[in-house]
């Protein structure tokens, strides 16, 4: 998965999500919600030092810029749970 930064608000709402250099701006609430990590899949133990089972996935629609005309791209938004950031998991249709 590709990493990403995400820029807050001074409330800590996402704001932008910056990819490659290129700054893309949330025009809509993000949805956010929480997925179970299936460390089993991977390990027969839960890895040293991974206290949580759950990862946090927003779901963001964002336009490239401050263009208001750009096309909304939707994109998926997996917590990095060994440093904190974030990575792309899934990026949908760009509407028109």
């Amino acid at each position: 998965m590709e990493h990403v930064h995400i820029r807050t608000t001074a409330q800590g709402e996402p704001a932008v999500v910056v990819r490659g250099g290129r700054e893309w701006r949330i025009a809509v609430e993000p949805v956010r919600w929480f997925e179970r990590v299936a460390w089993w899949e991977e390990s027969k133990r839960m890895p040293r030092g991974m206290g949580r089972v759950d990862v946090e996935v927003l779901q963001v629609q964002v336009r490239l810029g401050g263009n208001a005309r750009s096309a909304l791209a939707t994109w998926e938004l997996v917590r990095d749970g060994s440093g904190g950031g974030w990575c792309l998991r899934n990026q949908g249709a760009v509407a028109a």
